[in-house]
């Protein structure tokens, strides 16, 4: 039985230190959103602080595993009041809930270079699953010789499901904003 476990506790730190970790581009990374308004157009923001972990032990990511922090109070769409009202309790309520967080469960590679990415986000205090479309557009070197990976990752969530419903109804029918928001993640990657 000791044999066992030491087996097994070998073949795991073994795995752990295949395991490669990838450090977060800011400077090339956005976490944006998409909103309709008045039923006839599209407002649009983004956050502008936020971290992610993210490792892998495969040349194609499909076992990829990842985490992300949003700052609710780094929102921004370009309307000061906006974002302030986006972070007061009608809203986000950042004072209470100060992050979004996402941490993934599973990564299935769909197509050359398609995965679903499945987790769970809490976002205003509230835990959901969530399925993200993502794109692999590649791994390459820089002038530097560090290398580098890119994702694009889009999926939509519900307001609703995250308790954040506030909202108005129009005097032509329908409401000032949509249920559903759309959600864009352009992540590039730094290999450790």
């Amino acid at each position: 039985m000791k044999k066992i476990i030491t087996s097994v506790a070998l073949v795991a730190s073994m795995a752990m230190a295949n395991a490669q970790t990838w450090q977060l581009d800011k400077s090339h990374s956005s976490v944006k959103f998409s909103v309709t308004h008045m039923m006839v157009s599209e407002t649009e923001g983004n956050f502008k602080s936020f971290t992610a972990n993210v490792t892998a032990q495969k040349e194609d990511f499909s076992d990829l595993s990842a985490d992300f922090t949003i700052q609710v109070k780094s929102i921004n769409t370009d309307d000061e009041k906006r974002d302030g009202h986006l972070a007061s309790p009608d809203f986000f309520d950042a004072e209470k809930y100060p992050t979004i967080t996402f941490k993934s469960t599973s990564f299935k590679k769909v197509g050359e270079k398609s995965y679903k990415l499945a987790g769970e986000i809490t976002m205003h205090g509230v835990t959901k699953p969530v399925t993200f479309d993502v794109k692999y557009n590649g791994t390459a070197k820089d002038p530097y010789g560090n290398t580098k990976a890119g994702f694009r990752a889009s999926t939509i969530v519900k307001r609703s499901d995250f308790n954040i419903s506030w909202n108005k109804v129009l005097d032509t029918g329908g409401f000032a904003l949509s249920d559903e928001v759309q959600v864009f993640v352009n992540i590039e990657l730094n290999k450790k």
